[in-house]
């Protein structure tokens, strides 16, 4: 028997029916082991000496089990992996654990195939080689990095900066790239300018031609600057009579781009189909293991011979001879770091248009288009350009039109672009030098420069990329960490750098510039791509790497968490301490300044949850806000103060500013009351203020116990509560205006409770798992939405609505959850064992007979029955 190990069971399922009878394939599931999550896992001392830790899971253990149980019986064991690093890499550690468990067959061989056909895998088992030693050093050196990296650091995050969580080696670069850019636009200063635009007709056809020329000067974007010159121009041109001076005709040529990398793939993805990176590699890695595409992690353009020659027959197929060129076209990448080991990522047989269905068959449809267009006829355009002038020769308009003359590769495809332009190429009447167009209408626009935009997946991938940071495969984890710390969030499929996540960079930025800096990063992965050539040692890398980075991490553990915060309160003071409009010192404390109290002045400062901005005059002044601009979140010292008097009560209510955020407080009868001001209320005032401090509000009785219900706010959000059973409500608003019979119906919602708690309904199912069989389901959660396929629950990140999230998504959140092994529940010490009191002594006797048997207890009188 011969045994063959590959990576999934899908994977395998699709290789066993391509093989013999004499073969056998088992999945790994992944890499089955790791460095343990604990210091010493790298021991720099001993030669960057690694530990390694198979997975504590159940199932990793049992496919172990079954993988070391079927080498022993096996003649030969065939490694048969992804071909790229990760793929040599699990060979490497699925041959180092059965020669460590006495398992290993006699014979070893490592076979690779581009993808998963009859006709690649049979060629690959006859084309067997050994595994390729470099490329597994390069794997090494990366995880020793980044395990060097992430086990040294976060330990002084944790010690120096409350709140951080973690670092990673290209994780935060990616952060840094975020949080720049939220630095631009912050610092953006927007100019006002104007367009005038002429609204034309010709021979029925209406167009728009814009002033390019006013007073003789030619227009640029800014040169219209103010309303009073903007009206003075759209005058001139409404008193003008215009008239065609130009008509400019140019052809345009339009090539294909090439096959997909797997950084276009995901950019792509993102732009026509919404999709996360993670999405998008979850759909590539079925379509892969099903035989339909070739393998989805490569950086590499160019298709082999046979897959171009299937292409071209496939365009002459399905259109005239006129869409395939005479010649094949050939590509070469432009990424920096580009390996180009394996091919692009292409359809295995190019008749196949569609297949599969959900994010596959939409993913699989963009794959399949791209191929084509890239083997297709460049598209042919024509551009017209048309001037007109006044009759002064002063003013000038200008109109521009686009039309497709041979669409070629449009026929298929066209890419896609995150940020466009204004789009102002429609379509033109035919005119000729010296007509007239009608003027219909003239407009005058105000607009304002617009700061550079947020980054989104697609753009964010394509600048790393660019700057040679990390691997295309690496993007998808690498975005899902930023968001499960909470550095980040997305909004409008764009990313928001969270305080948090702005505060760890600062922090980088300031004590470890060098392993934030981009070219630093790119130089790593340089050096990694010379080691998986051969040439270079991967310990001579980390060594030169760790020399460096260990004196570094230990300057900055020794100093006190008083002295960081202190440097990074001055590296921070243009965000956190803005000019004031009043010219005041922005440091200066506002509730000092409303008391009458002396040099109060702000700062930042650390503490058990994170850092926040306090006054020096602490204990005495009070004042706190969050880590943050002043005004962010609602959170505006310029707003605290005296909002005015409870209706009833008539006591004082003050609005202030607090480390959480913004809350009211009122103070009767020498009793505090406090209410945090919600986030969902756009228009703040006294009443709502007054209602937030009467709360909880009672609805009234229930209709079956009598009991009240009551509305009210808590830490998770609104809710009502009855007779010990609760319900959620959607918001603020809810809370003043859910009456009586919504509220019943509600909490009957709720009524089925175990330990008070709602049997859920799933907010949505997904269909079975590929490898547990369990339906996947999406839930509601205690402690929020989770995805389960009945044996692991895996939380959603918060970034992610429930409703939205896809079976890919879910899938990988589970397989996450579950390689991580089960939750270690938490024990309770036991109270130790009352000591016996000591036995009265009597006098021993010894005795040759049995025990005597124990005398019964007489039972107790049973109590009478009640009549």
């Amino acid at each position: 028997m011969q045994l063959v190990i590959v990576e999934s069971p899908a994977k395998a399922k699709t290789i066993e029916k391509y093989l013999g009878g004499d073969f056998k394939v088992l999945a790994s599931y992944g890499h089955i082991r790791d460095l343990p999550p604990k210091d010493g896992s790298v021991r720099p001392d001993d030669e960057f000496a690694m530990d390694w830790e198979v997975y504590s899971d159940k199932r990793n253990r049992e496919q172990v089990k079954a993988i070391s149980d079927a080498a022993k019986d096996a003649s030969r064991l065939v490694l048969a992996t992804d071909p790229d690093r990760e793929g040599e890499a699990i060979s490497w550690h699925v041959l180092d654990v059965l020669k460590k468990r006495k398992a290993l067959p006699t014979k070893v061989d490592r076979v690779t195939f581009n993808s998963i056909t009859k006709k690649a895998v049979t060629e690959a088992m006859q084309k067997p080689r050994e595994l390729d030693q470099p490329l597994i050093d390069a794997y090494l050196g990366r995880r020793a990095l980044d395990y060097l990296f992430g086990f040294t650091l976060s330990p002084v995050l944790w010690r120096k900066l409350p709140g951080a969580k973690s670092a990673g080696r290209v994780q935060s670069v990616a952060l840094r790239l975020i949080v720049e850019r939220e630095r631009e636009i912050e610092a953006f200063k927007p100019d006002e300018y104007w367009s005038v635009l002429a609204k034309l007709e010709h021979t029925g056809t209406e167009f728009d031609a814009r002033l390019v020329r006013f007073k003789g000067e030619k227009l640029e974007k800014l040169s219209l600057g103010k309303e009073g010159i903007a009206m003075e121009a759209k005058a001139a041109v409404q008193a003008g009579r215009f008239t065609v001076e130009d008509v400019e005709k140019k052809p345009l040529k339009r090539n294909p781009a090439p096959p997909f990398t797997t950084s276009t793939m995901q950019q792509e993805a993102a732009r026509k189909l919404g999709f996360s990176a993670s999405q998008t590699m979850s759909a590539a890695q079925r379509l892969y293991e099903a035989g339909a595409i070739t393998y989805m992690r490569t950086d590499g353009v160019q298709m082999d011979g046979s897959a171009i020659a299937a292409c071209r027959h496939e365009i002459g197929d399905r259109y005239d001879a006129a869409y395939c060129p005479e010649k094949p076209r050939f590509y070469a990448t432009k990424a920096k770091n580009a390996q180009e080991a394996h091919e692009a990522i292409r359809p295995t047989n190019f008749a196949k248009d569609r297949i599969g269905s959900g994010d596959e068959g939409k993913l699989y449809s963009l794959i399949w288009k791209r191929a084509m267009a890239s083997q297709m006829s460049t598209a042919q355009l024509e551009r017209t350009t048309v001037t007109l002038r006044d009759a002064t020769g002063q003013h000038e308009l200008r109109a521009t039109g686009q039309v497709v003359v041979f669409p070629g590769f449009f026929a298929v495809y066209q890419e896609g672009f995150d940020d466009k332009e204004e789009d102002e190429d429609g379509l033109l009447p035919a005119l000729k030098a010296g007509d007239v167009p009608a003027k219909k209408d003239v407009e005058a626009t105000q607009h304002f420069t617009q700061p550079p935009p947020r980054f989104s997946e697609a753009s964010l991938v394509k600048r790393l990329e660019e700057l040679g940071i990390g691997r295309p495969s690496t993007y998808a984890s690498t975005i899902q960490t930023l968001r499960d710390r909470a550095y980040v969030r997305v909004e409008s499929k764009r990313f928001f750098a969270e305080e948090s996540g702005r505060l760890l960079t600062s922090f980088l930025e300031r004590f470890f510039p060098t392993y934030v800096a981009y070219d630093f990063t790119a130089g790593l992965e340089d050096e990694l791509d010379v080691v998986s050539d051969g040439r270079e040692d991967y310990k001579a890398l980390l060594a030169k790497f760790w020399q460096d980075f260990k004196p570094k991490a230990d300057e900055v553990m020794e100093k006190l968490p008083s002295e960081v915060t202190e440097a990074l309160d001055e590296y921070l003071s243009d965000y956190l301490f803005p000019p004031r409009e009043d010219g005041k010192d922005p440091r200066h404390c506002p509730l000092c300044e409303q008391e009458g109290r002396e040099n109060g002045r702000l700062s930042l400062r650390g503490g058990k949850f994170g850092a926040f901005i306090a006054c020096q005059n602490y204990p005495e002044c009070k004042y706190t806000r969050r880590f943050a601009q002043p005004g962010a979140d609602g959170a505006d010292p310029a707003e605290d103060g005296l909002m005015g008097t409870h209706p009833e009560t008539g006591a004082e209510i003050h609005r202030k500013s607090g480390r959480f955020g913004p809350y009211v407080e009122m103070e009767h009868e020498e009793k505090k009351t406090r209410a945090s001001i919600p986030k969902d209320l756009d228009d703040f005032n006294l009443e709502w203020a007054v209602k937030l401090l009467d709360l909880p509000r009672i609805i009234g009785p229930h209709p079956e116990t009598g009991k009240d219900i009551e509305a009210a706010i808590g830490r998770y959000g609104p809710y009502l509560r009855h007779d010990g059973k609760y319900a959620n409500m959607k918001n603020t608003n809810d809370v003043f205006e859910t009456g009586m019979n919504q509220a019943v119906v509600l909490l009957a919602e709720a009524a089925n409770r175990k330990g008070g708690r709602a049997k859920a309904e799933p907010i949505k199912t997904l269909g079975e798992h590929p490898t547990s069989g369990g339906e996947i389901k999406v839930m509601p959660g205690r402690y929020g939405p989770y995805v389960t396929d009945g044996t692991t629950n895996a939380t959603i990140p918060k970034d992610i609505k429930p409703e939205d999230i896809e079976a890919a998504k879910a899938i990988e959140l589970i397989d996450a959850r579950a390689a991580k092994g089960p939750a270690k529940k938490k024990t309770r010490k036991k109270a130790p064992a009352k000591k016996k009191a000591p036995a009265k002594k009597t006098a021993a006797k010894k005795t040759t007979a049995k025990k005597a048997p124990a005398k019964k207890a007489p039972a107790k009188k049973k109590a009478p029955a009640k009549e």
